[in-house]
C-alpha cells in the first residue's frame, strides 16, 4: 500500500486529522487517479470485482490518512469506523459481502489496527461511475501535518 494520498477529484481534502482522530474523504477504487472499474454492482460489475474494488478503495482511504500523518502509519492506533457505499442494481442485497472486500483490504494493509465497525449502504450512483466508495475514521497519535491556519485559512 502506498502512503501517497489519492488526489481529490474535487474541491476537498483527501483526509484531515484533528483531536486524535483522522477521517478520510470518500475514496473510490483508483490507481494513479484513474478508476480501475466502473459500473453498477449486480449488473456490469460482479460481486468478486466489487469486493476487489472495495479493498482498493479502503486502502486508498488508509493511504489518505497515512499521508496526512506524514506517512507514519505507526501513528494509527485503531481503525474506528468504515462506511462502504455500493452503487448497486435494484434487488442487489449482498452489500455486506462487498464490504467484506474493504475489510480484507484493511486487514492486509494494517493488521495491527484491527477492523473497524462498518456500514454498507446501497446507492443509485457514485462519482465517476465508481461501483464503491469507502470512508474511514481512525484514532491516531497527535495531529496531522498541516497547521490549523493551512486547513482553515486563518489563525485559530
Amino acid at each position: 500500500m502506498s502512503d501517497t494520498a489519492p488526489r481529490p477529484q474535487g474541491d476537498y481534502r483527501a483526509a484531515v486529522v484533528a483531536g486524535g482522530f483522522a477521517m478520510s474523504a470518500g475514496m473510490t477504487p483508483r490507481i494513479d487517479g484513474r478508476l480501475t472499474v466502473t459500473g453498477v454492482v449486480g449488473q456490469a460489475v460482479s460481486l468478486p470485482a466489487a469486493q476487489q474494488a472495495a479493498g482498493l478503495a479502503a486502502c486508498n482511504a488508509l493511504a489518505a490518512i497515512a499521508a496526512e500523518l506524514g506517512g507514519d502509519r505507526g501513528r494509527i492506533r485503531r481503525l474506528l469506523r468504515m462506511t462502504v457505499y455500493v452503487a448497486c442494481a435494484d434487488g442487489f442485497h449482498d452489500l455486506s459481502k462487498v464490504a467484506d472486500g474493504a475489510s480484507a483490504g484493511l486487514r492486509a494493509a494494517l493488521p495491527d489496527a484491527a477492523l473497524p465497525v462498518r456500514s454498507a449502504i446501497g446507492v443509485r450512483s457514485l462519482p465517476g461511475g465508481a461501483p464503491v466508495e469507502v470512508e474511514l475514521t481512525a484514532a491516531v497519535d497527535g495531529d496531522g501535518t498541516q497547521p490549523p491556519d493551512a486547513l482553515f485559512g486563518t489563525r485559530l
